[in-house]
C-alpha cells in the first residue's frame, strides 16, 4: 500500500477579469437518449437564451443544461 501525505495552502481565488467568461446550453430532454443539440459557446448569455428559446419552439423540448466558464488567479497564502 502506498501512503502519500499533502500539504495545503489556504489561498485567495479572484475571477481573472482579462479573460471573458463563456455561456453554452445542451438540451437534455429526450424520452430514451437526451437530444444532445449544443447552442456553442458564446461570450454573452443573450444568444444562448435565444437559442434554447428557437430549439423548443422548434421541438418542444424543455429541459438543457446550461454551463458557465470563466477563470480564476489563485493567490497561495502561507503554507499551513
Amino acid at each position: 500500500m502506498t501512503r502519500a501525505v499533502y500539504r495545503f495552502r489556504n489561498c485567495t481565488m479572484s475571477r481573472d477579469e482579462t479573460a471573458a467568461p463563456t455561456y453554452e446550453a445542451t438540451c437534455v430532454a429526450g424520452e430514451d437518449t437526451d437530444c444532445g443539440a449544443v447552442s456553442g459557446e458564446h461570450l454573452d448569455p443573450t444568444p444562448v437564451e435565444k437559442w434554447i428559446a428557437e430549439h423548443t419552439r422548434d421541438t418542444t423540448h424543455t429541459r438543457y443544461r446550461r454551463t458557465f466558464s470563466d477563470y480564476t488567479d489563485v493567490q497561495p497564502d502561507q503554507w499551513l
